[in-house]
């Protein structure tokens, strides 16, 4: 049995992915999202966030992948010009049941955690930093040519999950490409899925390289 309620408001947020054991601040404008971010407030400070399958440019209900990761606030703050700055935690990823019919100005749904509830264990996995050396390598060549700035030695500190999943939200990866690395069922897949990736965006570099 787990303690989380089957109906969750849900953030919608193209090339954006949280994992479980990892913060990341938002910042809230939008006057639907103050509205979700003032009811979970109020209640269990939960917020599922999730992405949708296209951007969603003409439309306020773009269709939804089915895998998202439920987040806590855990930390709040109203700018003076009445934004919300806030910092959600990582718990559980989920799946979507369901969208509930509301008459809030956000959108609801039935989930379901249960395939998930390794992400709620402390197990050390059995991966060293020495097998993250060439995606690391990979990793700053394409951070360096996207114009990302990452400190690496302050990642090097984290535990390895914290790392290879910072690196996963952060990455200038597609959203299909992130919704993979979000769905894959352990680190370890975690990981081979990134080296996967990389090597279709270096091989791409090469082949630029090359015609030119």
């Amino acid at each position: 049995m787990n303690n989380f309620p089957d109906t969750i408001p849900v953030f919608p947020l193209s090339n954006f992915i949280i994992f479980p054991k990892t913060t990341v601040p938002l910042n809230i404008f939008e006057p639907r999202y103050i509205d979700m971010i003032d009811d979970s407030m109020k209640s269990n400070k939960l917020v599922g966030m999730i992405q949708p399958k296209t951007k969603g440019i003409n439309s306020n209900t773009p269709e939804l992948f089915k895998i998202g990761c439920l987040g806590k606030i855990i930390s709040f703050k109203e700018t003076e010009d009445g934004r919300y700055l806030i910092e959600l935690k990582g718990l559980i990823r989920f799946k979507i049941i369901e969208e509930i019919k509301t008459d809030k100005t956000y959108r609801e749904c039935k989930i379901d955690v249960n395939n998930f509830l390794e992400d709620l264990e402390n197990k050390k996995q059995d991966i060293k930093f020495s097998d993250l050396e060439m995606i690391f390598k990979d990793l700053k060549n394409l951070f360096e040519k996207r114009g990302f700035i990452i400190n690496w030695k302050a990642l090097e500190k984290q535990s390895l999950d914290e790392t290879i999943n910072a690196l996963a939200m952060a990455s200038p990866f597609t959203l299909e490409e992130k919704q993979i690395l979000l769905e894959a069922e352990n680190l370890d897949i975690r990981k081979s899925k990134i080296a996967q990736i990389l090597s279709t965006y270096t091989f791409d570099q090469y082949n630029n390289t090359t015609v030119q």
